[in-house]
């Protein structure tokens, strides 16, 4: 069975503008990826933990933040690695400018016994829906787009 990941594809409107909300990869293998690297606040869960609760947990724990709003379940997508990504909807305008991630720590440089921490998310922005697009990884580009329809907003 191919992993499951669940998150938050986080949105507002400016007049009739939609926006959504991505976050960037923290840590050394993405530190000079930018097209394609961003995504929506996800991760992986516990057998038996229901994925609403994993994409809540998600996105507190990438950005220090209590998500709260309506969840809209959009359809899951495959990435190019198997994994499916279930994800929700929520409209909320929420400053994610000064948001806290959770940390990792891996050896760094490889193979040279130090230890060092990096934040799972080192940036957290609003984008607009070609910006985004661009941005997010290809796979994840139908859920914006299933968003906008859903909104009809294409």
């Amino acid at each position: 069975m191919p992993k499951q990941s669940a998150g938050i594809l986080l949105y507002k409107l400016i007049g009739n503008e939609l926006q959504v909300m991505l976050v960037h990869p923290g840590g050394p293998f993405f530190a000079k990826k930018d097209l394609g690297a961003w995504s929506i606040p996800k991760g992986e869960g516990e057998e038996g933990e229901e994925l609403l609760d994993v994409a809540k947990r998600e996105f507190k724990e990438e950005l220090g933040m209590e998500i709260l709003g309506v969840f809209t379940p959009l359809n899951p997508i495959k990435q190019k690695g198997g994994k499916v990504v279930h994800a929700w909807a929520v409209e909320n305008s929420m400053d994610v400018s000064n948001f806290t991630s959770n940390t990792f720590t891996i050896e760094w440089p490889p193979k040279s016994g130090k230890m060092k921490e990096f934040a799972e998310i080192d940036r957290a922005e609003w984008f607009s829906i070609p910006v985004a697009k661009e941005k997010i990884n290809a796979a994840q580009v139908a859920l914006i787009d299933e968003l906008a329809a859903t909104l009809k907003l294409t």
